[in-house]
């Protein structure tokens, strides 16, 4: 098993992903979500970008999951502390794949990274109705911070 930063001949196979982990999306939030397709410019952006990349798991020249992290800047405002988080947008491992170890190996590297980059912290969010997600996470050292709340009209 290998995690690797992500580089344009990964595109195939996260876009597999990238369906798989949308499909979750619409299962959990059909108000919000579709399965979309990720176009190559999507691919392209992130890996010219100088604050954001797609890390791959990789076994036996296959990528059977990945995490997109994302380096940020607290927002500027005076009751905020001035902080960097390493934020992860998207994980995903092939669901025949899961409870192998494989989210575990892309969380340190996520966590890594961050510290790589001066993250003081890392941040992601999580479905409720996503209750194998939770455990993950919360097996990873993450612990609920805030609850983001909305009204549909």
């Amino acid at each position: 098993m290998q995690i690797r930063i992500a580089n344009e001949n990964d595109v195939e196979p996260l876009r597999r992903l990238y369906r798989e982990l949308e499909a979750d999306g619409v299962k959990y939030q059909p108000e919000h979500f579709v399965v979309g397709y990720r176009s190559d410019d999507f691919f392209r952006e992130i890996f010219e970008s100088g604050n954001q990349d797609i890390l791959v798991a990789e076994e036996e020249g296959t990528v059977i999951g990945f995490s997109h992290v994302m380096i940020l800047k607290q927002k500027e405002v005076a009751c905020l502390k001035p902080q960097t988080v390493v934020y992860i947008q998207d994980l995903d491992v092939l669901e025949s794949e899961r409870s192998k170890g494989i989210g575990t190996l892309l969380m340190n590297a996520s966590k890594e990274y961050g510290k790589k980059h001066g993250a003081d912290f890392i941040r992601t969010q999580v479905f409720p109705q996503n209750t194998e997600g939770i455990r993950f996470y919360e097996r990873n050292g993450f612990r609920e911070m805030m609850k983001t709340i909305e009204c549909q009209f």
